[in-house]
């Protein structure tokens, strides 16, 4: 196998791509939401990280992470993530299993990696979270970003950060995240 190398930069903040095995058609994240909660806030306790933003959708999520500083682990994390998520599912449910999987003992449930990006500035920062909260539009699953409810979208609002009806019109720095 090849050996995937991975920045690790302590204390940094990170964009994150996860993606379930099988894309199409698949609900798995949002209609197991609460379990997908539950596992997040267990890692969050068992290995600090602030989630700066989020979205989740049926098929992936998004999000950005600051990590302690001192700490650089964000694989492990994810390794938790997933492996807690697909334990707490019914056997087959929503997943794409190889021969390969099953015989190092794994479930179908997520692509094996996960797309990182290291957020370089302010800037960088900020059209990452744009990104984050414009793709449930984006896939075409609302046509507000305020109608997704799985989202820190929400919570941008509270604070102040974006408006309600943000992005209410396709803005093309909010596509630029990509």
């Amino acid at each position: 196998m090849t050996d995937y190398r991975r920045p690790k930069i302590s204390g940094a903040t990170w964009f994150f791509t996860v993606n379930l095995a099988e894309r199409h058609d698949n609900r798995l994240l949002t209609e197991n939401i609460d379990g997908l909660g539950r596992v997040l806030r267990k890692v969050k306790t068992d290995h600090p990280l602030d989630i700066d933003a989020i979205v989740v959708l049926p098929d992936h999520l998004h999000c950005i992470w600051t990590l302690p500083r001192g700490d650089s682990d964000y694989s492990t994390r994810w390794a938790l993530i997933k492996a807690g998520f697909s334990r707490g599912l019914v056997p087959g449910e929503g997943e794409q299993s190889s021969e390969s999987r099953r015989k190092r003992g794994k479930r179908g449930i997520w692509q094996r990696r996960f797309w990182e990006h290291l957020i370089r500035d302010d800037r960088d920062y900020m059209q990452h979270v744009d990104y984050i909260h414009w793709n449930p539009v984006k896939h075409g699953w609302v046509k507000r970003v305020s109608d997704w409810k799985h989202s820190s979208f929400h919570s941008f609002v509270e604070q102040g950060i974006y408006s309600l009806d943000w992005a209410t019109e396709p803005v093309e720095a909010v596509e630029a995240g990509e």
